[in-house]
């Protein structure tokens, strides 16, 4: 599976009309990038979008960035993973993931604890799943969403490779690291397309607010070196400039090429919208003339 340099990450289609986000689906193949990354949260179920999405699509490669443990049995997920890679000729990437503990106990009334051990023992159920379905013409590969040492050491021996999110370039060589040279390194990078510092931060904040919030993101910036003053208020000018990248396009490649040089294998760019419910065409495009070249 060839996921090129760069791709998108995106909830945007979470929040169109299935029409619609096959449009838009088949627009952002069309641009060049190498894969679409799909959330799950409180939207649609990711493998479904996938089917929906692959079906739009002729070239790209459609990511779950990452589908919830929690969420469906691992018979389940396996099942749906043999069927979009065959249906797809290769085009589909099961990324894995434990959550965190608002939405599992808040959203899905379930114990969040253990979250290593939840996902090794799903990886064990995922291996072990039986099917009688014809198989697809090679096996499918599996990220896992990763941000500590364990769940990256993990990554490095369970699964293709991992997905980090919400991560500054500083933490991308710790990642190389813990996962090693051949396992895939995918990195989200947020980005905003605006000169403007004072909005560009503020579409930031809006962003980051929720995950600010979170004990696996806040642990994480805090062992990066980044202490509770900066992680409070919406988090510090340097943290919203080292999580977000804003400005021109030259910025954002300039910052991909950071990740890239810091042991990332494929960035996944995240463009925020002043209003978070636009889909940013226009930004796509253009970072993709800059970036792909098509």
């Amino acid at each position: 599976m060839d996921l090129g340099a760069v791709g998108l990450w995106t909830f945007q289609l979470d929040l169109q009309p299935a029409a619609v986000a096959r449009d838009l689906a088949a627009e952002i193949d069309d641009q060049g990038w190498g894969a679409l990354w799909l959330p799950e949260a409180i939207g649609r179920e990711p493998l479904s979008h996938a089917a929906v999405l692959l079906g739009a699509t002729e070239r790209i490669v459609v990511a779950t960035g990452v589908a919830n443990v929690w969420s469906r049995s691992a018979s389940a997920a396996a099942a749906g993973q043999r069927l979009l890679a065959d249906a797809s000729g290769g085009r589909f990437l099961l990324g894995l993931g434990v959550s965190h503990a608002p939405m599992v106990e808040g959203f899905l009334g379930q114990t969040y604890e253990r979250p290593l051990a939840k996902m090794r023992s799903y990886l064990d159920e995922l291996d072990r799943a039986f099917s009688t379905s014809p198989p697809p013409a090679q096996e499918p590969p599996r990220v896992l969403a990763a941000l500590g040492p364990r769940m990256l050491r993990l990554a490095a021996e369970r699964a293709w490779g991992a997905l980090t999110y919400l991560v500054p370039v500083e933490h991308t060589p710790m990642a190389r690291e813990a996962l090693g040279a051949g396992p895939m390194l995918c990195v989200e990078q947020a980005v905003v397309l605006s000169s403007d510092e004072d909005e560009a931060r503020d579409t930031a904040r809006r962003y980051m607010q929720i995950y600010l919030g979170l004990p696996n993101y806040r642990n994480n910036l805090l062992r990066l070196g980044f202490d509770e003053d900066a992680l409070a208020n919406g988090g510090s000018d340097a943290l919203v400039d080292a999580l977000v990248v804003w400005g021109d396009v030259d910025a954002v490649v300039e910052r991909v090429a950071a990740q890239q040089a810091a042991g990332a294998d494929h960035v996944c760019l995240q463009v925020l919208e002043p209003d978070a419910t636009a889909v940013p065409r226009t930004p796509w495009r253009d970072l993709a003339d800059a970036l792909i070249g098509s």
